[in-house]
């Protein structure tokens, strides 16, 4: 595994309890007791990190102490080992030692980001939000191209409903990775709850025109929208309906966006409830509601 996308995965670690950690644990154990990971390479070793992170997942700390030692005494220099060692520490212990640990990690080679992010978790999550704002912001005046710092910021301001500052860290994220749909969805949805809908409006056609494979043997007309494009035609409906319905939302825009003239957003809210006809029907294999608050109700159970 590449180093860089582990420590970013290790960075983002949130303790989980689904289906897929469970059968990670226990293929990974099996693994773990033949002691068959030494014979595999970087896909042993990888291995046992993932297993680490499952065994704390299911509370077994005992299983994920036996890895990390592992790993310890194969990398004893790993930053990805530091990382794990600091997760350890949050699962079972105070929050200080585990601040403590990467107080002294960062003293010694502050460019580490994902020890800069691990503390903000911490801080975050024992109610320091001040601080985790203050170490986040630290760590991007120096790493400004850590996406995930910026996703991760923004994920506490909007905690805070603070939108402003969320769009604000969002929009580094934007510059940064231009081509990644998720981000732009994720501006779209956080624009529509600042009531800057006009913006929302907007950057949702941006992520449909990103999403929607206009070089593909199906016409993005004829297709049927999943995922992020389903979850940005249901904002763009969402959009255009409060448009429509409370024409004032279009002259509210914080950031001076314009909204759409009267035909254009007759157009696109036409559009938007056919596609997502379209998607209703692909998912349930029924005939939708006919009226539009019943289809939107049921799209919002619906879209994940």
């Amino acid at each position: 595994m590449e180093v860089t996308f582990s420590l970013q995965k290790l960075a983002a670690y949130k303790p989980k309890t689904s289906q897929k950690s469970k059968e990670t644990f226990d293929a990974g154990l099996v693994l773990l007791e033949r002691g068959g990971f030494a014979n595999k390479g970087e896909a042993g070793w990888d291995a046992i990190e993932k297993l680490a992170l499952a065994a704390l997942d299911q509370g077994n700390t005992e299983v994920a102490d036996r890895c990390i030692k592992i790993l310890a005494d194969k990398f004893p220099d790993s930053p990805r080992v530091d990382c794990l060692t600091g997760i350890r520490m949050e699962v079972s212990g105070p929050p200080e030692v585990a601040l403590r640990y990467y107080d002294e990690l960062l003293e010694e080679d502050p460019s580490r980001s994902a020890i800069w992010r691990r503390k903000a978790h911490v801080l975050r999550q024992t109610g320091k939000v001040d601080r985790a704002v203050e170490e986040l912001s630290a760590l991007l005046d120096t790493f400004y191209t850590e996406v995930d710092g910026w996703l991760e910021l923004a994920d506490i301001y909007l905690s805070c409903q603070q939108y402003t500052y969320a769009l604000q860290s969002l929009s580094h994220a934007l510059l940064l990775a231009p081509q990644n749909p998720s981000y732009f969805l994720q501006f779209a949805e956080t624009a529509y709850l600042a009531e800057d809908v006009p913006l929302a409006l907007k950057v949702y056609l941006q992520t449909v025109d990103m999403t929607d494979d206009d070089d593909g043997d199906i016409a993005p007309g004829d297709s049927i929208p999943t995922g992020i494009t389903l979850r940005a035609w249901f904002g763009v409906k969402l959009c255009t309906r409060k448009l429509i319905t409370e024409p004032r939302a279009g002259m509210s825009s914080a950031s001076q966006t314009p909204a759409p003239s009267t035909s254009n957003l007759s157009a696109l809210d036409n559009l938007s409830t056919e596609r997502l006809r379209t998607a209703y029907l692909d998912i349930k294999h029924e005939s939708p509601p006919t009226a539009e608050s019943d289809l939107i109700a049921a799209l919002t159970t619906l879209i994940k």
